[in-house]
């Protein structure tokens, strides 16, 4: 019983370990496409120029709408949502918003007047005041970026920095937090209405003003969190597909050698102890082909020095091969002929569906499992 306990136990480390390094694959390959391309950041400003500064030139959303739209279109648009990056420090003295509220609502009544008198063919409002409040709150916070090309790289702003931003805008007008709503008013600008829920909410109390800023911005950012995570895991399932294909992973075969492997192991084992158990296992091992049987010491130092785990991506479509006494270099060899036969062939399917569902857990739950299965404990400071 005790050494039935013990092969399901390899069996089920074998097939995690499996799943928790194709996981790190997939994420590290995620990873690296996202920092390449800078989606987390211009993600985060795509937002921000939709809460500040309203839609985009042609009327439309800078946050995308699609999957595609987020890896495909967003990362490769001439249309960068983000500011560009400044080496130098924040201004010391915050400029007030050059908008004049009167003038801004004297126009848009102008425009309303002609409207209704039938002097002008449709209905319009005036344009509002080019301001650009994203690039007023890049200057903000500019210190916490660094240089990584012409644009910034901030990907996350905390809510507190974020409060502190908008305070310092706030006291750059004559009117406090009354002038700056009054001119966001003016610029059409959506965060005005965001920041006068905030402000009648507080009660018009500064302190309270400044911590609902902050609590909007973070559920915000949640919120936005959110929908970056929906979207990344079409991404991560469409890379598990490609990997699991790419390395021909099938998880029912892999659980079949790995169990065919433990009993090998517990066969040498226990012949090496003394008993004849493990005779038949290192017989049909080691039984060679044309050439005759194979030399039992050499079989058995091969076998053991090559377990299953080490021979979960021999089907790839290119397989790496590593000596295991270390005399050689590791050797890269094209394996696209078998490779395609087992990509054919139905009987492997369920096992690739197999290994594509657990990639969508991810790493950090297949490492989970692990520590707990082998009681291995997280550092705690």
């Amino acid at each position: 019983m005790i050494l039935l306990i013990s092969v399901y136990l390899d069996l089920a480390i074998g097939l995690i370990l499996a799943f928790l390094l194709l996981s790190l694959l997939v994420s590290g390959v995620n990873e690296g496409f996202v920092r390449l391309l800078g989606i987390r950041s211009k993600f985060l400003w795509a937002y921000l120029r939709d809460t500040m500064d309203g839609g985009s030139e042609d009327g439309g959303s800078w946050i995308p709408s699609k999957v595609a739209d987020v890896f495909a279109k967003l990362p490769f648009s001439r249309r960068d949502p983000r500011p560009a990056h400044s080496p130098d420090p924040a201004p010391a003295v915050v400029e007030p918003m050059p908008v004049d509220p009167a003038e801004a609502e004297a126009a848009q009544e102008a425009v309303a007047v002609l409207a209704r008198a039938g002097a002008a063919g449709a209905p319009v409002t005036a344009p509002a005041p080019p301001v650009d409040m994203t690039a007023r709150l890049y200057e903000r916070i500019q210190e916490i970026d660094h240089p990584k090309g012409a644009r910034t790289s901030i990907a996350y702003i905390p809510p507190e920095r974020f409060s502190g931003a908008v305070m310092e805008l706030v006291a750059a007008e004559d009117g406090g937090v009354e002038g700056l709503l009054a001119k966001l008013e003016a610029i059409r600008s959506p965060l005005a209405g965001h920041l006068r829920g905030v402000w009648e909410g507080a009660q018009r109390d500064m302190q309270k003003f400044r911590q609902g800023v902050e609590n909007w911005f973070d559920g915000e950012m949640q919120r936005l969190s959110s929908l970056y995570a929906r979207y990344v895991k079409w991404v991560v399932f469409a890379l598990g597909v490609v990997l699991t294909l790419l390395f021909s992973m099938d998880s029912l075969e892999y659980a079949k050698t790995l169990l065919r492997d433990n009993a090998y192991r517990a066969g040498v084992t226990a012949l090496a102890g003394g008993g004849q158990d493990g005779y038949a296992a290192l017989r049909d091992r080691c039984a060679g082909g044309e050439n005759g049987p194979a030399e039992p010491y050499a079989c058995v130092t091969e076998a053991l020095s090559s377990p299953a785990l080490v021979k979960i991506f021999d089907h790839a479509v290119v397989s790496i091969e590593i000596p295991p006494d270390g005399s050689g270099d590791p050797s890269f060899r094209w394996n696209g002929a078998a490779w395609w036969d087992r990509l054919t062939t139905p009987g492997h399917w369920p096992g690739y569906l197999i290994t594509v569902v657990a990639l969508l857990f991810g790493a950090s739950f297949w490492w989970d499992v692990l520590r707990r299965l082998t009681g291995v404990r997280g550092h705690r400071p």
